[in-house]
């Protein structure tokens, strides 16, 4: 397995002329010069060209490393994200073994939630499950308030984290209010998310008073692990994109500024990214993030140009291989890789990451393949 890297390497392979993407010692056409001594990832975030087009992968830490099934046997995963120990082994797993740059911390959306005291369980094969789902004003006024104090494992295991990794960046992430509320008042998992609409719709005071708990819980959340040392975070909004843009405008979008505003006075770059986005896409940037993620179903190219429509600052963008595309042969990823990397010089600044996380079956060999390529490729 590799050794933790040192988030500033400079030494540069082999120039590539594979596909028109940009060769060694070119330059991108879009952001300004990496400051000195800054990060890949750091660079490409704030819409600079660094040394290298950085990589990390939502979900890199999971089922997909036999090293993650052994940690976490006998253990289940809400346990396991309270114990420092252990988060800090699983975060650690894929820096070691794929060399990317940035490590993401190893926890899960609902986990503030449960922290706090509403009653839930992550259930193997389903995902969250809510003991009470929350339909009623009283629903409402009952959620509890989150005091950093109650994820204080999260503040331990970041601490121990950013000591592990040297210059390797850790990133902290929260679900967005919108995708915390599917869950409550859904009761977990939902395609139609029929009650979530029923209330959005319905009684829109009552919807705004659940966004403006979980927009608090969000913020502490996000807050406590920057505070203990994450050097950037991302919203992750795992089902708002079940809603029409002028839903998303009047009914999500106050609150996901309001999160993204709660963490802008810690300096850190704020990643928001959602599946199924293609058409918000601009009026997430409207939220103040420094980068937006963006899935696998739009080109990054055009993800670029939807979001430069919709704000006159620059806007980093991070994906977005699709992680199904890493179950064919190697030389079709390796087209796709290449034409990522080619779509996302239309950004000030571009992450790579897969469109959503990499799924349980991936062949991490092919993630490290994937890793290597983009180095490879973009080193200058």
């Amino acid at each position: 397995m590799r050794d933790v890297p040192d988030a500033t390497r400079t030494t540069s392979p082999a120039p590539s002329t594979a596909a028109g993407v940009t060769t060694a010692g070119a330059t991108t056409a879009a952001g300004a010069p990496a400051l000195p001594g800054e990060g890949a990832f750091s660079a490409a975030a704030h819409g600079r060209r660094g040394e290298r087009t950085p990589v990390w992968f939502m979900r890199q830490a999971g089922r997909s490393l036999p090293e993650y099934r052994e940690a976490r046997a006998g253990t289940a995963m809400l346990e396991a994200c309270r114990t420092p120990e252990l988060v800090t082994e699983i975060t650690l797993q894929p820096v070691r073994r794929y060399g990317v740059d940035a490590a993401v911390l190893y926890s899960d959306i609902v986990v503030p939630l449960a922290a706090a005291g509403v009653d839930l369980d992550i259930v193997p094969g389903t995902g969250p499950v809510i003991a009470s789902p929350v339909r009623t004003a009283a629903d409402v006024e009952a959620l509890p308030v989150l005091d950093p104090a109650q994820v204080g494992f999260v503040d331990e295991a970041a601490r121990m984290l950013v000591r592990e990794l040297g210059g390797v960046p850790l990133l902290g992430f929260a679900g967005a209010p919108f995708t915390l509320a599917s869950y409550l008042v859904e009761g977990g998992p939902s395609r139609n998310l029929e009650h979530t609409k029923a209330m959005m719709y319905g009684d829109p005071g009552l919807w705004s008073a659940l966004m403006e708990r979980l927009t608090a819980l969000t913020t502490t959340f996000l807050r406590v692990q920057v505070e203990a040392g994450a050097g950037a975070v991302q919203l992750f909004d795992s089902w708002v994109g079940a809603l029409p843009l002028a839903d998303y405008r009047r009914y999500v979008l106050p609150h996901s500024t309001a999160v993204l505003e709660g963490v802008a006075d810690l300096g850190v770059p704020r990643i928001h990214f959602g599946t199924g986005t293609g058409e918000l896409l601009g009026a997430m940037a409207e939220a103040g993030p420094e980068v937006v993620g963006v899935d696998f179903r739009v080109p990054l190219d055009v993800a670029a140009e939807r979001v430069g429509r919709a704000v006159d600052r620059p806007v980093a963008l991070q994906g977005n291989l699709d992680p199904a595309a890493l179950f064919a042969p190697w030389p079709a990823v390796r087209e796709r890789v290449l034409a990522v990397l080619e779509a996302g010089r239309a950004a000030p600044g571009h992450i790579f990451n897969l469109g959503h996380g990499v799924l349980p079956a991936t062949d991490p060999d092919v993630l490290a393949r994937v890793v290597d390529l983009v180095h490879e490729t973009t080193t200058r």
